[in-house]
């Protein structure tokens, strides 16, 4: 059994393997868990129609072929460019070359400096785009925007808006709010079922007094069903 699951959590390309665990829990704690799901699963709805989006959350990423010790999870990355499906890791040697564009991190109290230096340095050389950190803990937010060749950080990030996300920050005392293009607040799955219900109850009563309107128009002898120009 064990075998097994060895071999699961491995791929094998071109003689080498790629892990496709590292080992390490996706989360420290509650709060940088609920972030990491509530971020990807976001990112899911808003590319949900295009097929050439792939989102991932804690999916080890390889950049280099021949070498898999040069490699990064990151809490949730972008992709376009790249169909949707099931990876056991982002091989990109195997996706085109596409880099993820996009990437967020979520801290926790583990994460020391010198480990987000070393992750800045990995993105930034290896063509990421735009990169995102979220304290949940100190409710700060941190960004960077390649400019030219390197990753510069955004000095501003009150109302920023990713230019390649559409997406708009808004870090404050009551922590990080972020909205779609649409301006749709990113919600929790807790969020998001509490406004299905009220979607669903909405509807409900608007057909209650649908039904009770065609009943009064029956009642004086008016067929709310009959063609209007009949």
């Amino acid at each position: 059994m064990l075998a097994t699951k060895v071999f699961l959590e491995r791929e094998l390309y071109n003689g080498i393997i790629y892990p496709e665990s590292d080992g390490l829990p996706m989360a420290d704690n509650t709060r940088q868990f609920d972030w990491i799901m509530t971020i990807k699963g976001n990112l899911d709805i808003l590319y949900e129609a295009d097929p050439n989006v792939f989102v991932a959350g804690d999916l080890l990423w390889y950049p280099v072929e021949g070498h898999p010790e040069i490699r990064q999870a990151p809490d949730a990355m972008v992709v376009f460019g790249r169909p949707k499906g099931h990876r056991g890791s982002y091989l990109q040697f195997r996706e085109d070359n596409v880099t993820p564009q996009v990437v967020f991190e979520i801290l926790s109290p583990g994460n020391t400096p010198a480990e987000m230096t070393r992750k800045r340095a990995f993105y930034d050389r290896h063509g990421v785009e735009e990169y995102y950190i979220y304290d949940p803990g100190a409710e700060t937010l941190e960004g960077w925007r390649r400019s030219a060749e390197h990753l510069t950080p955004i000095s501003e990030m009150q109302g920023w808006i990713s230019p390649r996300l559409g997406i708009r920050f808004v870090p404050g005392a009551a922590g990080l709010q972020i909205y779609q293009p649409d301006g749709t607040r990113f919600l929790t799955f807790v969020e998001l079922d509490d406004r299905r219900q009220q979607e669903q109850l909405r509807a409900i009563f608007a057909e209650e007094r649908a039904a009770r309107y065609a009943a009064k128009l029956r009642a004086m002898g008016i067929d709310p069903d009959a063609d209007e120009g009949a």
